[in-house]
């Protein structure tokens, strides 16, 4: 359980950088700081997706809560605006804490109160309880027990209730519906009126956006229909966009706590009965005991708090696609990518055993083929694919060949998939969109002007930061290792003529890539080549050379590949995308959108790739026991930052330069599932590390 106390909470610009999130397996989610003050315009208390898993829309942004005492106002909410925050409920705050969900707790007037957010799976819903415990004088001071019981159901009033003029609770609902990357403002537009029924609202300011139906159980309900503006949302300033919203607040729900000690609110984009609140908690509640028994005590029997709270993080990023799934690739803003997705499918569905997981991703990707390419990723708007990449379609064969070591599902993969992989391998060698084909000598080339192909993708305007044309080493480590799966699958299912056509064109492969991509004088393979040119870069792409499960690297030169990943790019968080030595490094990922993405892929560092320097370290390392021991160390440096940035996750990329601060999105899919892979499969091996082929 991830908690803080009253001195992290009151500590606002510490407070405001630990982020919590809750999501709903839809690709939609509820989010933001420890003190409810939003810093994103992707913070949100029902953020919904629309369109699975993508369309995301912040319906409702957050709840401005004031507690009333003998005619004093005591806010519990904070918002920055212009020069101030204001109110400062976060001075009340005496902790917050993950128990799974989020949990906020306050104390004024000797009155305490727990306020919890629960997101109901499978629905774009989100509950949020209050429960109230009044103490006497006695207890204002300090001198007994100030413990909650532990639910409203639960709870035993006062024996001397306070009459409603002395003490009650107003709370005010700020509503956006907006797309989750736009900004809210003031307009003629916005329709303020909404219906009402009995312990029910509906709100519809916008004619092609979904309602917003609000279930209470409060005690009075008043119209006010006023607009809060000028919200400022601290980190889009500080990444260069628009900063400032105005956000619409229709009614005031007036809760008297004179015989009562909680309130309900449920808000979502289908009508739900308040009455029920605690039938949906208690069957999430459940839900949730239910999948962490199966994951981590079951699939996973690993006593290790860091691998525990993974296989927890990791549901987070399953999610819908039509009668399928797929992976959100991270929260906040990022949809379902093919890369993000094969890279990020063993420590998400394999590792834990949710097998039928693993098969509708690998067969709703499978569906999206087309022109022997998988889909770079799908747009929040629902359009069409894109196909922008070179190396999403060859992680797929990665992908398979995991599924097909933990599950020997054969008759799946012949099924569903083969004819897939075998369209795939003939476009590759014919020639596909953007350049992509193989050369004469086997490898793979790929890339045209100003497309970025590979996993450094970063791209402003015109400019692409790292266009790396020509033959990528890590493409063609895939490449190789694509082949020989299809070597092994053919010969699997009877297809002799294949298995030889694949093992023959692995082999040429192999003759050609060591002799042009070793760099004698640096001990490691150059990162592109491209016609007589060689890309000397110290960069992490080489790893996968050595850590995929089909190698074409002899164990000498695999051996010093890893000892200069170790010595120029290796941090506590994971891998440099570039050596500080290079005039190119950018040791901060920060400013405006220019100058974060010209520091992206030079030298900031990535955490997935920790997963694949761990398994090429431990793969080649003579003393295992040794090797399991020092990359328990590498690991237990995450134990920290999941209490850092994104509560209970792991953030997509961090500085190069020490400390190595947290970066971009708060919680990153192939972050979580690498790590979580690598420390199953290498620290506590679950398979073989041998070298393959």
């Amino acid at each position: 359980m991830i908690s803080f106390d009253e001195n992290l909470c009151r500590n606002v610009e510490v407070a405001t950088t630990r982020e919590w999130l809750e999501t709903n397996g839809l690709g939609g989610y509820a989010s933001s700081t420890v003190v409810n003050i939003n810093t994103r315009r992707y913070h949100g208390l029902l953020v919904a997706a629309t369109k699975p898993p993508v369309g995301r829309l912040v319906m409702l942004s957050k709840l401005e809560e004031t507690l009333v005492v003998e005619g004093r106002r005591y806010e519990l909410s904070s918002n920055r605006y212009p020069g101030v925050i204001h109110p400062r409920g976060y001075e009340s705050q005496t902790g917050f804490r993950l128990d799974p969900f989020p949990v906020f707790t306050y104390r004024i007037e000797g009155v305490d109160i727990e306020k919890s957010v629960l997101m109901l799976y499978g629905e774009n819903t989100i509950i949020v309880q209050y429960e109230f415990r009044v103490h006497d004088a006695e207890s204002k001071s300090g001198n007994t027990d100030s413990n909650f019981i532990p639910h409203p159901s639960s709870f035993i009033p006062s024996e001397t209730p306070h009459p409603s003029s002395l003490i009650f609770f107003e709370l005010r609902p700020l509503v956006a519906v907006r797309d989750y990357h736009s900004l809210a403002h003031e307009n003629a537009r916005f329709d303020t009126r909404f219906e009402s029924g009995e312990q029910q609202l509906t709100f519809k300011p916008y004619g092609d956006a979904p309602a917003l139906h609000i279930a209470h159980d409060a005690s009075s309900v008043e119209r006010i229909g006023d607009w809060y503006r000028d919200f400022e949302y601290e980190v889009e300033r500080a990444r260069g966009f628009d900063f400032t919203e105005d956000l619409f607040c229709p009614v005031v729900f007036n809760v008297d706590l004179s015989s009562r000690r909680n309130f309900s609110l449920v808000a979502s984009t289908e009508k739900k009965e308040v009455g029920r609140v605690d039938d949906y908690r208690r069957r999430e509640v459940e839900r949730r005991r239910r999948a962490s028994e199966a994951t981590v005590t079951n699939s996973i029997p690993v006593d290790d708090d860091l691998v525990t709270s993974l296989a927890a993080a990791a549901e987070a990023y399953v999610v819908a696609r039509g009668n399928q799934q797929t992976v959100i690739a991270g929260y906040h803003w990022f949809s379902d990518w093919g890369r993000d997705t094969m890279i990020a499918l063993p420590g998400l569905t394999l590792v834990n055993k949710r097998f039928d997981v693993a098969r509708g991703i690998l067969s709703e990707f499978a569906r999206h083929v087309d022109r022997g390419m998988l889909p770079n990723r799908f747009p929040d708007a629902g359009e069409m694919p894109e196909y922008n990449t070179v190396d999403a379609t060859l992680w797929y064969f990665e992908a398979v060949r995991a599924y097909l070591h933990y599950t020997n599902d054969d008759d799946f993969v012949r099924a569903r998939l083969y004819d897939v992989l075998r369209d795939i391998i003939t476009w590759h060698v014919r020639g596909t969109r953007y350049g992509i084909r193989v050369d004469e000598d086997g490898l793979l080339r790929a890339g045209v002007a100003g497309v970025q192909l590979t996993w450094m993708d970063a791209k402003v305007g015109d400019w692409v930061v790292t266009p790396r044309t020509g033959k990528p080493v890590e493409i063609q480590a895939l490449w190789y290792n694509a082949l020989r799966v299809m070597e092994s699958l053919a010969g699997k299912f009877g297809d002799a003529t294949d298995a030889r056509m694949y093992a023959g064109m692995a082999e040429r492969a192999r003759a050609s890539f060591e002799p042009m991509f070793w760099n004698e004088e640096a001990g490691c393979l150059y990162d592109v080549v491209d016609g007589e040119m060689r890309d000397a870069s110290i960069r992490p792409n080489q790893i996968f050379a050595v850590s995929l499960s089909n190698s074409m690297l002899s164990i000498d030169k695999a051996r010093h590949i890893i000892e200069v990943v170790r010595r120029d790019l290796l941090t506590s968080f994971g891998l440099r995308t570039l050596a500080p030595t290079d005039p190119g490094y950018r040791g901060r990922y920060a400013g405006d959108s220019l100058s974060r993405d010209g520091a992206y892929h030079q030298g900031t560092v990535w955490a997935w790739l920790m997963g694949a320097f761990i398994t090429a370290h431990v793969k080649l390392s003579e003393d295992k026991h040794a090797a399991r021991a020092q990359a328990r160390v590498w690991l237990a440096g995450f134990n920290q930052h999941l209490s850092e940035a994104g509560l209970g996750h792991v953030s997509e990329i961090f500085d190069g330069d020490p400390p190595h601060a947290p970066q971009g999105c708060i919680a990153q899919a192939w972050s979580v599932a690498e790590l979580l892979r690598a420390a199953v499969e290498d620290v506590y091996p679950l398979g073989s590390s041998d070298m393959g082929s």
